[in-house]
């Protein structure tokens, strides 16, 4: 896959792997909802179509944010993980939860996010840690 960025600067150069509409929420049904197959990603709520998914996928293959692998004992089936550069987006999925839990609900019926009078930093490293458990004991 061609790797071609707008420019030198780091945002968009972000954006340009995972600012479309689906990588982040792959990445977020990955991170906090343990889901490693293609069936499962695609069983999110927003639907994504298996040609997008798969396209997705690649892309965030290439980019070394998941690996592709077989499970060992169903060497058929292929299962998709977060590298150490996709969990190390957890800062951006908690952040984005959390300001549009409190911006966007005049727009959209939110699913809320409880208040958990805990500190971003502790939520974040609730979530790497519990990723990276669920990847020990896979």
């Amino acid at each position: 896959m061609k790797k071609e960025f707008r420019s030198g600067c780091p945002i968009a150069s972000t954006l340009d792997v995972v600012g479309d509409k689906w990588s982040l929420l792959i990445i977020r049904d990955m991170l906090l909802k343990h889901k490693k197959t293609f069936k499962e990603i695609s069983n999110s709520d927003e639907r994504i179509v298996p040609s997008i998914l798969s396209a997705r996928l690649k892309l965030l293959e290439s980019y070394k944010l998941i690996v592709k692998t077989k499970i060992p004992e169903n060497k058929k089936e292929n299962i998709y993980l977060l590298t150490e550069k996709g969990i190390r987006l957890a800062p951006i999925i908690i952040e984005l939860s959390l300001w549009g839990n409190d911006n966007m609900q005049e727009f959209n019926k939110i699913d809320s996010i409880p208040d958990l009078n805990l500190e971003k930093s502790y939520i974040i490293q609730s979530v790497e840690d519990n990723y990276n458990t669920m990847l020990r004991n896979f």
